[in-house]
C-alpha cells in the first residue's frame, strides 16, 4: 500500500542531498547570527527549505523566528511567523492551532496597517473554514476580504474575493448567492486593463459547476468546454485535471458514459503523472460510479475501495460518507442488503455528525429501500419520513427561477458590453494597482477553492441532486442542536401517528374498552420509554463531547435526572420545551431548577443558564 506523504514528497536523491546541504548551511548561518532581523529572515528561509522534506524542523524554526521577533520588538517578523504557523497547521488539519495563529496574524497585520498581508491571511483562513463546513465564519471572513479589496482599490483582489465567496455559497447549496458572486467576479475581471485568460476560464468553469449542481447539465457543458479550451491552450495541468473532472461529472449525468469515462481517464492520467492523490481518489470513485450504473458491481467495488485507500488518509469526513454510500449502493445492487444497510448506517452516522442535511436525506432514502427489501417495514417508514423532512429543506423552486433570471441578465449584459460595477466600485477599479506576486498567489488559491467543491460534485454523481460538503459542525452547533431536537421529537410524532390510526379504528367500536385501554397503555409506555432519551443523549454527546464528564467532575453529586435537565439547559431550550420533553409540569421544572441551584451552590442572583452554557 502506498503512503500518501511518500508519494507527494518523493524526490530524486541528488535533490535531497542538495537540499540537505543548503539547510545545513542556513542552520550554520543562523547559529552564528546575533539576535536581529537578519536572524529572523534566516529562520524563515530554513522554514521554506524544510517545510516539505522535514516538517518538524520547519515548525521548530517558525517558533524560533517568532520568539526572536518578540524579543527584539520586530512586529513584521511576529506577524509573518503567525501567518506561516497558520498555514503550517492548515496543511496538518489542526483546526484549533490554525485558528489561533491566523487570529494572531490578523491582529498583528491590523496593528501594522498592512492591509494586503491582512487580505492574504483572511483569504486563506476563510477558505479553510469553508472546507471545514463553518460557513458562517467563512462568510464573515470573506466579507472582510471584500471590504479590504475595495478599500485598497485593487480589482484583482476584489475579483478573487467575490469568487471565493461564490464557492462558500456553492458549498452551502445557496446557488442564487453563488451565481451572484460569480457574476460580480466576472464583472470586476472584465473591467481590468490586462484581462487574464486563466481567470476568465476559472470563472466559466465555476458557472459550469454551478449549473451541474443545479441539474442543468446541458447548460453546463458550453461553460466547461470554453474553460477547458483555455486551460489546454495555457497547458495548465491543475486546472485541466479539475475541468476534466467537472466535464466528466456532467456527461455522467447525461448518461453519456463513454465520453464521461474518456474525460475521467484524461484527468486521472494527469493526476497520476503529477502524483496528486487529492485528484486520484475522486477520479477512481467517479469511474467506480460509472461501473455501478452499468451494474458491474464487483468492478465498481474495486474502484471504490482503491479510492478510499487514498482519500481516508486525508482525514475528510465527507470523503468517508461518500465512500460508505458508494459501497452500500454496490452491495444493494448485488442484493446483499444487510451489508448495504451496514454501510448506509455508517454514512448516516457521519453525515449527522457534521450536520450534512442533503447527505442525510439521501442516506435515509437509500437505507429505507434496503430495509424494504428485507421486510423491515417499520424501519423503512421511519427512514422515509426522515428523508422527506430533510429533502424539503434542500430545494426551493423560487430560488431556481431567480438563478435563471440572474444568468440571463448576465449574458445580456455581456453581449451589450454593459459590464459595470456600482459607481463606487468603478471609481475604485480605475485606480487599481498591479501586483503580479499577489496575482500568482490568488490564482493558486483559486485552484484550492475548486478542490473544496470536488467531493461535493462526487456525491452529486450518485444522487442527481444538490450535494455540498460539510466536514465538521460549526462551533455554535445551532444547526446540529436543531437536528438533534428534531430527531428526538420524530419518535413522538411517530407514536402520535400510530395513536391517530388506532383512534380512527376504535371510533366505530364505542364499546371497545380493550381498544381504549390499549391506547392508554401505548401512551404510558411511550412516556416512560427511556429509549427516546437514550437516542437524544447519544446525539447530544456527539455535539457536546465533554459536557457530561465536565459536569460529573465538577459536581459529582448531580443525579442522572439533574444531568438530563442540565443537558436541555445547555441546548438553551425554554422551560416549556424542557417540561414537554421531560414530561413534567412547568411548576415541576421551576422546583427542579431550584434544587439544582442549591446543589451547584449558586445564589438566586447568579444565572443557572450561564453556568451550564459555560461548562
Amino acid at each position: 500500500m502506498k503512503k500518501v506523504f511518500f508519494i507527494i514528497f518523493i524526490v530524486p536523491f541528488t535533490l535531497i542531498s542538495q537540499n540537505n546541504k543548503k539547510l545545513d548551511s542556513l542552520r550554520s548561518v543562523f547559529q552564528q547570527q546575533s539576535q536581529n532581523t537578519e536572524k529572523v529572515k534566516t529562520a524563515d528561509l530554513i522554514f521554506i527549505e524544510s517545510r516539505v522534506s522535514n516538517p518538524a524542523l520547519a515548525l521548530e524554526y517558525l517558533h524560533k523566528g517568532l520568539a526572536i521577533s518578540k524579543n527584539i520588538n520586530y512586529p513584521e517578523g511576529v506577524a509573518k511567523n503567525y501567518k506561516n504557523l497558520g498555514h503550517y497547521y492548515v496543511k496538518y488539519h489542526n483546526l484549533d492551532s490554525l485558528r489561533y495563529y491566523f487570529g494572531k496574524a490578523e491582529s498583528a497585520y491590523k496593528k501594522l496597517n498592512d492591509h494586503k498581508s491582512l487580505f492574504k491571511v483572511l483569504h486563506a483562513w476563510n477558505r479553510t473554514e469553508n472546507l471545514e463546513g463553518s460557513f458562517k465564519t467563512a462568510l464573515e471572513l470573506s466579507n472582510q476580504s471584500i471590504q479590504i479589496a475595495k478599500n485598497l482599490q485593487h480589482g484583482l483582489m476584489l475579483s478573487d474575493a467575490y469568487q471565493q465567496q461564490s464557492n462558500i455559497h456553492l458549498d452551502k447549496g445557496d446557488f442564487k448567492s453563488s451565481i451572484e458572486n460569480l457574476i460580480l467576479a466576472s464583472k470586476v475581471h472584465d473591467t481590468l486593463a490586462n484581462k487574464k485568460p486563466l481567470r476568465e476560464a476559472i470563472i466559466k468553469t465555476g458557472i459550469g459547476r454551478t449549473e451541474t449542481l443545479r441539474d442543468n447539465y446541458k447548460a453546463a457543458i458550453p461553460y466547461l468546454e470554453e474553460g477547458l479550451a483555455i486551460f489546454i491552450n495555457l497547458n495548465h495541468h491543475k486546472w485541466l485535471a479539475i475541468t476534466y473532472m467537472e466535464l466528466g461529472n456532467t456527461l455522467y449525468h447525461l448518461k453519456n458514459y463513454d465520453e464521461a469515462l474518456l474525460n475521467y481517464n484524461k484527468g486521472l492520467k494527469i493526476s497520476r503523472e503529477k502524483k496528486w492523490n487529492d485528484f486520484i481518489a475522486p477520479y477512481l470513485a467517479n469511474i467506480g460510479a460509472i461501473y455501478l450504473d452499468k451494474k458491474e458491481y464487483d468492478k465498481a467495488l474495486e474502484y471504490f475501495f482503491n479510492s478510499n485507500k487514498i482519500s481516508k488518509k486525508h482525514g475528510s469526513v465527507n470523503n468517508q460518507i461518500i465512500h460508505f454510500n458508494d459501497v452500500a449502493s454496490a452491495y444493494f445492487g448485488k442484493k446483499e442488503y444487510q451489508k448495504a444497510i451496514k454501510y448506509f448506517s455508517e454514512a448516516i452516522h457521519l453525515a449527522d455528525s457534521i450536520g450534512s442535511i442533503d447527505n442525510l436525506s439521501d442516506n435515509y432514502k437509500e437505507r429505507a429501500e434496503a430495509y424494504e427489501e428485507i421486510g423491515s417495514y417499520k424501519n423503512a417508514v421511519a427512514d422515509y419520513k426522515n428523508h422527506i423532512v430533510l429533502n424539503d429543506s434542500v430545494f426551493n423552486s423560487k430560488k431556481a427561477q431567480q438563478i435563471d433570471e440572474l444568468k440571463t441578465q448576465y449574458e445580456t449584459e455581456k453581449k451589450e458590453q454593459e459590464i459595470l460595477l456600482q459607481n463606487k466600485e468603478i471609481d475604485l477599479l480605475k485606480q487599481q494597482e498591479k501586483n503580479n506576486n499577489l496575482q500568482r498567489l490568488l490564482l493558486g488559491i483559486g485552484f484550492l477553492l475548486s478542490l473544496i467543491g470536488f467531493y461535493a460534485v462526487r456525491q452529486k454523481l450518485k444522487r442527481n441532486k444538490l450535494e455540498k460538503e460539510k466536514i465538521k459542525a460549526e462551533l455554535a452547533f445551532k444547526k446540529k442542536e436543531l437536528t438533534t431536537h428534531a430527531l428526538h421529537l420524530a419518535k413522538k410524532n411517530e407514536v402520535l401517528e400510530s395513536l391517530k390510526q388506532k383512534a380512527q379504528k376504535f371510533k366505530t367500536f364505542e364499546n371497545d374498552l380493550n381498544g381504549y385501554q390499549q391506547l392508554i397503555q401505548t401512551i404510558n409506555f411511550d412516556l416512560k420509554d427511556d429509549n427516546n432519551w437514550e437516542n437524544f443523549s447519544k446525539y447530544f454527546q456527539e455535539v457536546h463531547k465533554d459536557f457530561n464528564s465536565n459536569v460529573k467532575q465538577k459536581f459529582p453529586e448531580v443525579t442522572s435526572n439533574e444531568l438530563r435537565l442540565m443537558s436541555l439547559l445547555k441546548m438553551n431550550l425554554s422551560s416549556k420545551e424542557i417540561a414537554n420533553i421531560l414530561n413534567i409540569s412547568p411548576e415541576g421544572i421551576k422546583k427542579a431548577r431550584y434544587r439544582l441551584r442549591k446543589k451547584l451552590g449558586i445564589s438566586t442572583e447568579d444565572s443557572l443558564q450561564d453556568l451550564v452554557l459555560n461548562l
